[in-house]
């Protein structure tokens, strides 16, 4: 168990003050506790030896203060350690988060953003009530049990040992069920995880699901899991349902016993009535402690599947990271970029990029065409370490790309994906999400060079209209041009436009280019494109096939060798004859 929670040893280390104090106010309610038991027991002995009204009173305002204190301690208990606990859960909640923004793409494909949102949500609290109420009543027990331990010993040794007789089978029931529970758990949160990252897959495929009139089928598969789900959960209900009453009956027969053997032992006058109403009061405060501890189990079990779980994502090291070895001075970065002998394999599959020498000098423009799957996007994802490739392959302003840091890299580098992503928020917050410094100004220029402006100012609220999630109010286009203009507005050295202009037509992919040649000028500007029309643009252009550069070239060179660009130029060039001609 220890080393299941070993993970959290820094935080409790960290808080470890709070839990101090936490646990100084909790053995003053304790003590408060056991105190009443002995005042009870001797006013009633007092009772029978004949009370006056001081007296009625002393015992009445003892009670009072006694109360007052440990209804002081007891909030103090709960405030201090239940913070505590939240303020771990709020350090780890952001380590993990700190910690999966450092994971390359790579680690996003291979775990499911479901299991991760599972993980961040339900295992993080699982965790905060292992370190707050678990902690808590634990400690109370343990601490009562304590305090009243010595009292119950002075009253009666005998009465004692008889009362804690049944006390190892509910150590025995904890036990026992405590493992079962811990698997039933790890099962229940597994399948939490399947189920939100089903329900994460249907949100972002709505679109898809209803083009394709799946909705019933997903529903069908959905209720399939979460009656699996529940079905789990029932079962662990059980196993709960059973643990408590079975503690209940322990301490049940613990209290027949008391009865039994205290009474008999008052009729021998070998106790008085005080002492075995002081004794039964202690039985009767150390049930509720001794049924908190199935609760505590239950949270012990799932906070510590919980936590392996967290852990599982923690460990996990980035597989691209700052290497402090070979990281040289910052330097400005004027865009140099070279590709010397470069080679590059996924970590499953076969060689995507074989042996490729290419040299883009700083403030030229480079357009790289080919067939789909030719290697084009791996190829300009290793330029910003969104992959990586071997050591000394990559090199910007001759220094092998491992020697800038990461922050410093990319933040002298434009990034335009395939895949177009917006963020639930405004267009001018989409736009300016590289530089959030920049003025509106600066925003609606950059907006203009992507020739979208015009389309942004015709919403409603213009540049604060909120683009929902994923920017699914935008057209294909509008999205990539908004992604464009976000690029251009960090002003970088290095442009990489990875087929940017995919989603939008003719016209509007002139309109574009055209403003993108003077944002072109004095950066290095990498282009993947489909079209011939858009490589045109590029001082130079490179074929890549099956992973090979195979022609390299002006547009002009390139067309003279009659090769793959010719063929795609002319069979562009045919297909806007026949359009023209409609």
């Amino acid at each position: 168990m220890f080393k299941r929670l070993s993970p959290l040893f820094p935080y409790l280390k960290r808080y470890w003050r709070s839990f101090a104090w936490g646990g100084l106010a909790l053995i003053v309610y304790n003590c408060g506790k056991a105190v009443v038991a002995l005042v009870v027991g001797g006013a009633i002995d007092d009772m029978r030896l004949g009370l006056t009204s001081t007296k009625i009173a002393h015992h009445a305002l003892l009670l009072l203060a006694i109360a007052l204190v440990s209804g002081i301690a007891l909030y103090l208990t709960r405030q201090i350690i239940i913070g505590a606990s939240r303020e771990i859960e709020f350090d780890l909640r952001n380590d993990l988060f700190a910690h999966l923004e450092t994971q390359p793409p790579s680690f996003f494909q291979q775990h499911r953003t479901g299991d991760i949102m599972a993980r961040s949500t339900n295992d993080l609290n699982a965790v905060r009530q292992l370190l707050g109420p678990a902690i808590m009543y634990s400690a109370n027990t343990v601490v009562f049990t304590a305090a009243a331990l010595p009292f119950m010993i002075r009253i009666s040794p005998w009465l004692t040992l008889c009362a804690f007789v049944p006390l190892p089978f509910a150590s025995v029931l904890v036990q026992y069920f405590g493992a079962r529970i811990h698997t039933r758990f790890e099962r229940i949160q597994a399948m939490f995880s399947d189920i939100s990252a089903q329900a994460e897959e249907n949100f972002s495929g709505a679109r898809l699901i209803r083009a394709f009139a799946q909705e019933e089928a997903q529903i069908a598969a959905f209720e399939e899991s979460n009656r699996e789900y529940i079905r789990r959960s029932l079962y662990l209900a059980r196993l709960m349902a059973m643990l408590w009453p079975t503690l209940e009956l322990v301490l049940g027969v613990s209290l027949m016993i008391t009865l039994l053997v205290g009474g008999h032992q008052v009729v021998l006058h070998r106790l008085t009535v005080g002492q075995f109403t002081t004794f039964n009061v202690y039985m009767v405060q150390l049930i509720w402690p001794m049924i908190a501890i199935g609760w505590v189990v239950n949270l012990v079990q799932r906070g510590a599947a919980s936590v392996v779980r967290i852990d599982e994502i923690m460990q996990v090291k980035p597989a691209i990271y700052d290497d402090a070895a070979h990281i040289q001075a910052a330097a400005h970065i004027s865009g140099n970029i070279e590709f010397c002998h470069l080679s590059f394999t996924y970590a499953t599959g076969p060689e995507v990029l074989h042996d490729i020498n290419l040299h883009v000098p700083a403030g030229s423009s480079l357009a790289i065409v080919g067939p789909t799957g030719s290697g084009k996007s791996t190829l300009v994802s290793l330029i910003p370490r969104l992959q990586d490739a071997a050591s000394g392959m990559v090199l910007i302003d001759g220094l092998p790309i491992r020697d800038y840091s990461l922050a410093e890299l990319r933040g002298a580098i434009g990034f335009v994906p395939q895949e177009t992503f917006l963020f639930s928020t405004t267009i001018h917050d989409n736009i300016a999400f590289g530089a959030p410094e920049a003025s509106a100004e600066r925003v609606e220029d950059a907006a203009k060079a992507a020739h979208i402006g015009a389309e942004i100012m015709e919403f409603p609220r213009g540049f604060g209209t909120v683009v929902g999630e994923r920017g699914m109010t935008l057209s294909g286009g509008q999205k990539q041009r908004s992604a464009i203009a976000r690029a251009i507005l960090r002003d970088p050295r290095i442009l990489i436009l990875d087929d940017a202009l995919a989603s939008v037509d003719t016209y509007t992919e002139e309109q574009i280019l055209a403003s993108l040649r003077k944002a072109m000028v004095g950066r290095t500007t990498i282009l993947i494109a489909h079209r011939a029309s858009t490589a045109r643009t590029a001082d130079r252009v490179a074929v890549l096939v099956d992973g090979h550069i195979t022609e390299l070239g002006t547009h002009d060179e390139l067309l003279a060798k009659g090769g793959y660009y010719t063929e795609l130029y002319e069979k562009q060039q045919l297909e806007e004859e026949i359009l023209t001609a409609q």
